[in-house]
């Protein structure tokens, strides 16, 4: 066995940073095969490279571009006597920040840029400035629901 500690680093700039419950499911959310650290690593750098770019806090930009990307209501199929309806229903707050989280991190892959942290940075901002693919599909939502407004008496 070895003697010698190896010392926890932590890729981002404080332990408050970890704490945010935004940042802790966005890791999770981003990592594949197990690989926390690169998902750190990854979302370090995106956060370094807003901090250049738009020279203001990266925490408040995540922050901002969760919240313009949170869907209030989702689309349920209903079958009501022998037809089925998409019904709009309300969303609970934990399910809205896990739809915010996966629709910016698919938008964010689908992107041309060269690497992830690049992909992240420019969606985190795009989403910040109510731009960008994650808002768009949320838009979708938003506009099917509001058509489909006339079947809320078929919710459960």
């Amino acid at each position: 066995m070895r003697n010698t500690s190896r010392q926890k680093n932590t890729l981002l700039t404080s332990t408050s940073d970890l704490e945010n419950k935004y940042i802790i499911k966005f890791i999770n959310s981003l990592m594949f095969s197990g690989k926390k650290t690169t998902a750190e690593r990854i979302l370090s750098q995106s956060f370094d490279l807003i901090k250049k770019t738009t020279q203001s806090d990266p925490i408040q930009i995540f922050e901002k571009a969760i919240q313009n990307v949170e869907p209030i209501i989702q689309m349920r199929s209903i079958r009501v006597a022998g037809s089925n309806y998409q019904v709009p229903v309300e969303i609970n707050p934990s399910k809205q920040m896990t739809y915010a989280i996966k629709w910016i991190i698919e938008s964010a892959r689908k992107r041309n840029e060269k690497g992830m942290a690049i992909k992240l940075c420019k969606e985190f901002i795009d989403a910040s400035k109510n731009t960008g693919q994650a808002v768009q599909k949320k838009e979708t939502i938003h506009r099917m629901a509001e058509s489909n407004r006339a079947y809320t008496h078929y919710r459960w």
